[in-house]
């Protein structure tokens, strides 16, 4: 075989893979644009694990096409804090935070916090597992509030978005 037909052989031979790469990248470039963004996750640590947490309940902010999920395990031992880091998406958005602790006599108690009780821009949140002798946490949710009006004219806030993390 001459270098003439070599050279063209191998010419050919990478267009053909140039216009198959071109076509895989056209094909994924359309399917990510025309993709739709998932819902906002969590992200929950304690004593080295790490889980994502998805919504337990998700609705649009006008409570529209509301999509339930479950509730997320993740042990937290006694003297480990459950560490839970916000997407972007949540950051800037009025969330509560529902620490749920038992004590040891059973009665259950919230510890709950908001946007408002943390510097502006807060990413992170540290919930301790034991913030007095005898309580015990045993879940966690957090939710995104928005405001409804009832019938009356009367204003209050409800969750739009939430998700629930289970600790014992």
């Amino acid at each position: 075989m001459s270098t003439n037909k070599v050279r063209t052989t191998l010419a050919l031979a990478l267009a053909g893979i140039l216009v198959l790469v071109t076509a895989t990248a056209g094909v994924v470039w359309l399917l990510a644009r025309d993709a739709e963004p998932g819902d906002p996750e969590l992200t929950a640590y304690a004593h080295g694990t790490s889980v994502t947490v998805p919504p337990f309940r998700y609705c649009t902010v006008r409570m529209q096409d509301c999509r339930q999920g479950e509730t997320v395990f993740l042990e937290v031992p006694t003297g480990n804090p459950l560490q839970i880091s916000l997407p972007d998406a949540l950051v800037d958005s009025p969330w509560e935070l529902l620490p749920l602790y038992v004590r040891e006599n059973g009665e259950l108690v919230e510890r709950p916090s908001s946007y408002r009780d943390h510097p502006a821009d807060t990413r992170a949140l540290t919930v301790p597992s034991q913030p007095e002798p005898g309580l015990e946490l045993v879940g966690v949710e957090l939710q995104v509030m928005i405001i409804a009006i009832d019938e009356a004219g009367n204003e209050f806030p409800i969750p739009h978005a939430v998700w629930s993390i289970k600790t014992a």
